[in-house]
């Protein structure tokens, strides 16, 4: 199931001992045998799927029985819950909300790592707290099993195109292991270090991402009630300095694109709470390691003032809808 390792090996930093990974040898590249995976929500069903596409049987579990229902008619195998898809498959993908999900679904009382087999192979895709990435591997380790990081970037439409791309953290012999199926479901898959970088990696370009949608919904407010149009505001920006994502693929202004959330009343698209818990994440490892981030301090506290004003269930492009919205009452 995966390359033979004996002895010492690496996670995060800190030597981890007596870790035999010899029961993986068959692992890497192996035959599509059955693999596990866990959360069925806006991002998991659509990758779960692709596994599918791509003739993996999947055994598949989410705390919601009605979001198994699409993936059980597609051949999936529903079970009741994470330790049941851990007694049947070596080989789990994980992508869950929020750091007390993933502690719940992984050394929760019908965990994973109640009916862990020795040797398997666990892929988180969850957005976390880098440490409860560690504190997982270091349970896993304890069951014998491997666990890895591999948060995602590029939305539902990434998630349901393969397009994905993974930032993976872990023990770098078990990466080839990991993109067999990671490749199945993103274009992208990137192996950052230890356990724990796929997790900075992602809050990192997170707090970049919010950061650059206030930027360009600022600026595309302001150019707007200067009298500029705005699809005429957004050519230009994007053929000049200030272009960004944020500008030129999934633009924030209604009307301005097609086919992103700002066209449909800021629905689907990426969750503006999340985007305040991936803030909150950043926030939290930059007081950690003492690094100063202005910037994403001020925007962690408009996205939470954006949930406390409904908009938490609208895509975080809805910003700018938040300030059209305070500079009307403004005007009032």
């Amino acid at each position: 199931m995966a390359a033979v390792l004996r002895g010492s090996r690496t996670l995060w930093g800190r030597s981890i001992k007596h870790v035999d990974f010899t029961l993986v040898s068959s692992r890497s590249m192996a035959s599509k045998t059955q693999v596990g995976f866990i959360g069925l929500g806006n991002m998991g069903k659509p990758m779960a799927k692709n596994l599918l596409k791509h003739g993996y049987p999947v055994v598949a579990t989410d705390v919601f029985p009605e979001s198994c229902k699409e993936l059980q008619e597609l051949g999936a195998q529903i079970v009741d819950n994470p330790a049941e898809v851990a007694d049947q498959t070596d080989r789990i993908v994980t992508m869950l909300p929020s750091s007390p999900n993933v502690i719940e679904v992984y050394t929760g009382p019908n965990g994973i790592l109640k009916k862990v087999k020795k040797g398997s192979l666990l892929i988180d895709s969850s957005t976390i707290d880098p440490a409860v990435s560690k504190e997982m591997a270091v349970a896993a380790e304890k069951m014998g099993a491997v666990f890895m990081d591999a948060p995602v970037s590029g939305g539902v439409g990434a998630a349901s195109s393969g397009k994905l791309t993974f930032m993976v953290g872990g023990v770098e012999e078990e990466f080839t292991a990991a993109q067999e199926l990671l490749t199945c479901m993103g274009a992208n898959v990137v192996y950052c270090g230890a356990v724990g970088t796929g997790q900075a990696a992602k809050i990192c370009n997170n707090m970049l991402l919010a950061i650059g949608m206030i930027g360009t919904s600022e600026t595309m407010n302001l150019g707007i009630r200067l009298g500029l149009d705005p699809k005429l505001l957004a050519k230009i920006l994007n053929m000049s300095s200030g272009r960004c994502w944020s500008s030129d693929t999934y633009n924030p202004v209604p009307g301005v694109m097609e086919g992103v959330p700002s066209g449909n009343n800021y629905q689907g698209g990426f969750g503006t709470q999340l985007m305040a818990k991936d803030l909150g994440l950043a926030q939290t490892t930059a007081t950690n390691t003492k690094t100063p981030v202005p910037l994403g301090s001020l925007a962690h506290q408009i996205y939470r003032m954006m949930c406390a004003r409904g908009y938490a269930g609208k895509d975080f492009s809805s910003v700018f809808q938040f300030l059209r919205e305070d500079e009307d009452k403004e005007g009032q």
